[in-house]
């Protein structure tokens, strides 16, 4: 017993800083375009955070050997590089908080993806949370008002649904390969999506790199803090949560993420961007299933 509660208690402890290590990127990854191209960015950010896997993987001697090629390519793909590059593209025209919320859409595209390509129908309560987030983001994007970037905002709701992909992709996968490596298949198809981000970023035309000390604290922060780290504590949460309480706890990226843009950035949230927050949580509260009896 005393195990187990050590155990759970790390696992929190893992999860609790996680959320706090990824809310904050989304602020530093606002901030970073003043000294940055977005595409630049994302792409050194993630070929430095696979480099910091791929040294855990030899520190831990675990093999290098790679996964499934096509299923890893395709989750580098979704995951890292369309995810991440719209994002960041999404960032140029939104505010950190607002984006944070629209990214953040991904278990509602997961439920969707699961069941075209998994077979996994939708439950009553997935159809309830569906509807709730639907509410919400009607709220967060204000359509009737003559708000920010649609371009923005678009950017960062397809960037959801791209991480939704890469997310069922990786669950096909442990499904279809036992055996399969977490961290393994994470340094991999990061790799492969930051390799994919930097030839994009090399054909894309973007402002020069300021090789200043707010660029390197920035790019230091994102690369071996939310990227290498953050996704190790993940693993942490996966392996000694259940999946609904993980799944939920990803909600406090978003929130805390709205508020410390709040802080730092003075984004101040709409009554109805905050009415929209407060439908997301139901809604996500409502597909996880927290509550019902589990069987």
């Amino acid at each position: 017993m005393a195990s187990l509660a050590s155990s759970r208690r790390g696992a929190l402890s893992a999860l609790l800083a996680t959320i706090l290590i990824w809310a904050y990127s989304w602020v530093v990854m606002k901030q970073v375009l003043a000294h940055a191209g977005p595409l630049d960015f994302a792409a050194l950010r993630y070929l430095l955070g696979a480099a910091g896997l791929f040294a855990v993987l030899l520190l831990a001697r675990q093999s290098l050997r790679p996964p499934p090629l096509l299923p890893t390519v395709l989750i580098g793909l979704c995951q890292t590089a369309a995810f991440q590059g719209l994002e960041q593209l999404a960032l140029l025209g939104g505010g950190a908080g607002h984006v944070a919320l629209l990214a953040y859409t991904m278990p509602f595209w997961a439920v969707l993806l699961a069941w075209l390509l998994l077979g996994d129908k939708p439950s009553a309560r997935h159809w309830l949370g569906l509807v709730l987030a639907a509410l919400g983001l009607l709220c967060i994007i204000a359509p009737w008002h003559a708000m920010g970037s649609v371009l923005s905002t678009t950017l960062a709701i397809a960037g959801g649904a791209a991480w939704a992909a890469g997310t069922v992709l990786s669950k096909r996968l442990f499904r279809q390969q036992q055996g399969v490596s977490v961290l393994g298949l994470t340094a991999w198809q990061m790799l492969i999506g930051g390799a994919a981000l930097g030839l994009v970023a090399l054909a894309v035309p973007q402002r020069p790199i300021d090789w200043d000390w707010p660029f390197i604290g920035a790019l230091a922060y994102s690369a071996v803090l939310a990227s290498s780290l953050a996704w190790w504590l993940w693993a942490i949460v996966l392996q000694r949560l259940s999946t609904t309480a993980a799944s939920v706890s990803s909600l406090g990226v978003p929130i805390v993420s709205v508020l410390l843009a709040w802080l730092i950035l003075h984004e101040q949230p709409s009554a109805m961007e905050l009415l929209g927050i407060v439908f997301v949580l139901l809604g996500l509260l409502a597909v996880s299933g927290v509550g019902a009896r589990q069987r």
